[in-house]
């Protein structure tokens, strides 16, 4: 009883470190990254531990890549491997860093499942703790080379650049960037182009009778500066487009997960359509029978026959109320004429006894 009971403890506090790691880890493993400086993690708002499970312990993309970063982050030689693969040859890759981590001796020879995220949450989170953990410290200006933006060198970035500013002014796009910096076709309303011309005729006046007058009278130019600054209030009031704040601008990191997102949503759609609903999107339509004529005449002799049941039904209610109207008759007494209640059997027996009488007399 006691080897029993020592069990049931046992096991019971291996699940509560269970549950207590699986929460806690999540929150550590993401940590380290950002620790570290990796560009998949950095502008991810994450505040739950389900959701940073949910990264790093379900198969995405987003998965992936942040296993293809801490690889290459360890050996930046394994890129070359990478980088010889496409990004859509997924169980290549797979295999590939599974290797790469069975060198390490992470993993068993042929785990796939740890590497892909079909692993259970506890046994993935210890292995990320173990891999980040061979990652040797260095700035996040390196640990940032992983990332696509940053992949071109310094030299060739500015080589682009020129190309792309020289191309822009060239004499060929001069014209169509004239047009940009000065349309032809007002943007403004009506409304707003006639407060514009009336603020800018105010303006020339107001310049032309400060230029001749600045010199004798000094105020004369505050007052305008003020009339002018309140004039331009109130159209910034009116045009209240202008005033709609800049929505903060969207991270990469944050398209790449919503991206990851749905292509495991159509790949989990296109899997149970091919294996539950293809087969009943692909089946012929049903064959009528050319033989309807058929039913119909089955139809119409039920009919029938149902209507002659309710007329026989309708016949046997009505003999069994005229049935019953006679009885009531020969059995209910009533007065015949001379004082006395009589039944009508009794009444014809009279009549019979009577008549037998009558007839002996004439005899």
């Amino acid at each position: 009883m006691g080897s029993f009971a020592r069990a049931l403890v046992l096991a019971a506090i291996d699940e509560l470190w269970t549950a207590v790691s699986v929460t806690v880890m999540p929150t550590v493993v993401v940590a380290e990254l950002q620790g570290l400086g990796c560009p998949l993690v950095d502008g991810l708002y994450l505040r739950e531990d389900e959701s940073m499970r949910d990264l790093l312990c379900l198969p995405s993309l987003h998965r992936s890549d942040i296993l293809k970063w801490i690889c290459v982050s360890v050996c930046p030689s394994f890129k070359k491997k990478l980088s010889s693969l496409r990004s859509t040859e997924t169980d290549a890759i797979d295999r590939e860093i599974m290797e790469f981590v069975q060198e390490l001796m992470l993993c068993k020879p042929g785990d796939l499942n740890l590497i892909k995220g079909q692993a259970p949450p506890l046994c993935q989170l210890l292995f990320l703790d173990q891999l980040i953990s061979l990652i040797p410290s260095m700035p996040a200006e390196m640990a940032s080379g992983f990332s696509s933006r940053t992949e071109l060198g310094v030299a060739e970035l500015v080589v682009r650049n020129e190309e792309f500013l020289s191309e822009l002014l060239s004499s060929q796009h001069l014209e169509q960037l004239g047009q940009l910096l000065s349309p032809s076709c007002s943007p403004w309303t009506a409304d707003v182009r006639e407060l514009l011309h009336q603020s800018t005729a105010q303006c020339k006046a107001s310049r032309g009778q400060s230029m001749t007058k600045s010199e004798d009278h000094p105020g004369s130019v505050e007052d305008l500066l003020h009339s002018t600054q309140s004039l331009l209030e109130d159209l910034q009031k009116e045009c209240e487009f202008l005033q709609v704040a800049s929505s903060p601008p969207l991270s990469p990191t944050a398209l790449r997960v919503a991206i990851s997102d749905l292509s495991q949503l159509m790949s989990t759609f296109s899997q149970a359509f091919n294996t539950d609903f293809r087969s009943y999107c692909n089946r012929s339509p049903p064959v009528l029978s050319p033989d309807t004529h058929t039913f119909q005449t089955v139809h119409r002799l039920l009919s029938g026959c149902n209507q002659e049941l309710q007329a026989v039904l309708q016949l046997s209610d009505t003999c069994g109320a005229a049935t019953q109207a006679v009885q009531q008759t020969l059995t209910v007494r009533r007065y015949w004429g001379d004082g006395h209640k009589h039944t009508l059997a009794a009444r014809l027996e009279e009549l019979k006894k009577r008549y037998s009488e009558y007839l002996s007399l004439c005899q």
